[in-house]
């Protein structure tokens, strides 16, 4: 049931947001006789006179008086609702109650966080779901969180493969500094993932480096995927180090994207791979830099002749 009130209500904010979206402009109470097809209200009072006939009510802050013909739903954020009318489909009060007076009433259901109150011969043909904000607000917390997840694995696979299908060279430049460097590995590691962040908030302190900071904390998100996915190329290494690259590196991604799903102990896990897999980026471009290139060719000149 909860699940249901939870999807019905979603329902109703889209709906709600289309008839904003598709409305020229915020209306009022409208004329004896005048025909609209729906009734956006931004603050004040929704009013739906005798006679009138209207598709959809929305009101963000108010009360909402429907006393006319409201053919499909009736929507209220924060207020409450009173037919005296008629609505033939749901209405729904977030935060308030709907009550239906003598002569009114509302053929579909009602989702609100009161019970609504039924006065004289008003009726409510459909039922009444409680709406429970708190359990709203877990609801979209979790959605949002499974959404995140799947986002960042999915973020992280492709760009896995691509690194290490696409630049093996690199890929086995940085597991090499993991094997032999953990220290300066995991120190510049610290220093990059939170020294980037730190700049660019010191960047957009000045107005003249503004643009700069925000490029940066633009950058963040991708140059730390960046990070945890060689991380996850570096653990899969250090337990299939005869593997074949693809398999490392898809053994080393199970395995941190399942640690992810456990509270505090994902986050953990997640800031150590950024680390790590940022860390063994940095010294391996600078020992690639230091490094003296001699071509595979390359023989040593022959001895100068002998001067007499």
């Amino acid at each position: 049931m909860a699940m249901r009130t939870f999807i019905r209500a979603c329902l109703a904010v889209a709906l709600a947001i289309l008839v904003v979206v598709a409305a020229g402009r915020p209306t009022g109470a409208q004329a004896d006789g005048e025909q609209d097809d729906n009734l956006v209200v931004v603050t004040g009072r929704a009013e739906v006179r005798e006679r009138e006939s209207v598709d959809t009510v929305v009101i963000a802050d108010g009360p909402a008086l429907i006393a006319g013909t409201v053919r499909n739903g009736v929507v209220a954020f924060n207020g409450d609702v009173v037919v005296t009318g008629t609505v033939e489909d749901e209405v729904v009060a977030f935060n308030g109650r709907v009550t239906v007076r003598d002569g009114g009433v509302v053929q579909g259901d009602v989702v609100s966080r009161h019970e609504p109150v039924e006065q004289g011969g008003g009726r409510i043909e459909g039922s009444w779901e409680r709406w429970d904000a708190d359990a709203f607000t877990s609801a979209v917390g979790i959605f949002t969180w499974i959404a995140v997840w799947v986002a960042v694995s999915f973020s992280t696979l492709v760009l896995g493969l691509i690194m290490v299908l696409l630049v093996p060279r690199g890929a086995r430049a940085v597991d090499e500094q993991r094997r032999e460097r953990i220290g300066p590995v995991i120190g510049w590691g610290l220093v990059v993932t939170l020294g980037l962040p730190l700049l660019a908030a010191l960047a957009m302190v000045t107005l003249v480096l503004l643009p700069l900071g925000i490029a940066m904390l633009l950058a963040l998100a991708l140059t730390y995927l960046l990070g945890y996915t060689t991380a996850a190329w570096l653990l899969g290494r250090a337990i299939l180090s005869r593997s074949h690259p693809v398999g490392a590196f898809l053994l080393g991604w199970l395995i941190l994207r399942v640690l992810a799903l456990v509270p505090i102990l994902g986050s953990l896990v997640g800031f150590a791979a950024v680390v790590v897999g940022l860390g063994a980026i940095v010294v391996a471009a600078y020992r690639t830099r230091r490094r003296p290139t001699v071509p595979e060719d390359h023989e040593p000149a022959p001895p100068a002749p002998a001067t007499a």
